[in-house]
């Protein structure tokens, strides 16, 4: 977990998504924390230095939501801005719909709404080819052996052929493997989506809080129709493209999507 920014700041929450943990947002902290935003980016559970519960259960999207407010109500954040990335994004998108009261202001980048995914999928056959490592990932035991063997060096190619070159570093890569490398992690981590078959509410509240969706449309696992099928859900809510980035924009388009989110978290 870390921790940024002035102590009477804009109460922030700040979520990472897979195989990341808090260090996926190292470009955002610093100008973040400087524009006056009380900035909290925690592990989430199964990651890095976090809890590692047994068992798919404890990942189910409910409960990943209910981090999200415990960890508000720690630090007696009566309502917050919530931003986050991929698989983050689904978690603070659950949040906001069944949460309204608590979130000011959501910013998601690269991250559809769990509501919209199925119905999506049953319309855009292609995007259900894009998530077919989902379906590996649903196998005891394998991918975790698959995706830790060689210093994680799988996961290592993956993030560095879907990203724009140099967004992540040798350095980069060192640490994350460090993290996934943790006893428990790599399980925690993939009970994320081992979970999604598990029963939740088909459908959502709609999104109330004034919503930002930034997306890079170079992604190499989600279409960018997700976002315009997420935004469908919010009341207030725009989109922000970013031709030239993939699924990880905030490595990829640092200083653009760093503005954006200046600006609209201190609307």
């Amino acid at each position: 977990m870390a921790e940024a920014g002035p102590a009477d700041g804009l109460p922030t929450i700040v979520l990472h998504g897979f195989p990341e943990f808090w260090y996926g947002w190292r470009r955002q902290i610093g100008p973040l924390s400087e524009a006056g935003l009380r900035l909290v980016l925690p592990d989430q559970r199964g990651y890095n230095l976090s809890d590692k519960p047994g068992g798919i259960a404890a990942y189910h999207l409910d409960r990943l939501a209910a981090d999200v407010i415990e960890l508000a109500d720690h630090y007696r954040f009566a309502k917050f801005r919530l931003v986050a990335h991929d698989w983050g994004g689904l978690v603070a998108w659950w949040t906001a719909s069944f949460y309204p009261e608590r979130i000011e202001r959501l910013a998601i980048l690269n991250a559809p709404h769990p509501a919209i995914f199925g119905p999506y999928i049953r319309r855009h056959p292609t995007q259900l080819l894009r998530s077919a490592y989902v379906a590996f990932f649903q196998i005891p035991h394998l991918p975790e052996k698959r995706l830790t063997a060689n210093d994680c060096a799988v996961l290592r190619q993956a993030l560095a052929t879907t990203s724009r070159k140099g967004s992540f570093t040798d350095a980069d890569l060192d640490l994350y493997a460090a993290a996934w490398a943790k006893p428990g992690a790599m399980t925690g981590m993939l009970n994320w989506y081992r979970a999604l078959r598990l029963p939740r509410a088909s459908t959502a509240p709609r999104v109330t809080a004034p919503t930002l969706i930034l997306w890079g449309r170079r992604d190499h696992a989600l279409g960018s129709g997700l976002a315009e099928a997420s935004l469908e859900l919010c009341d207030d809510g725009r989109i922000e493209w970013y031709p030239e980035a993939t699924h990880w924009v905030q490595h990829d388009a640092a200083d653009a999507v760093n503005a954006s989110l200046v600006a609209f978290l201190r609307a």
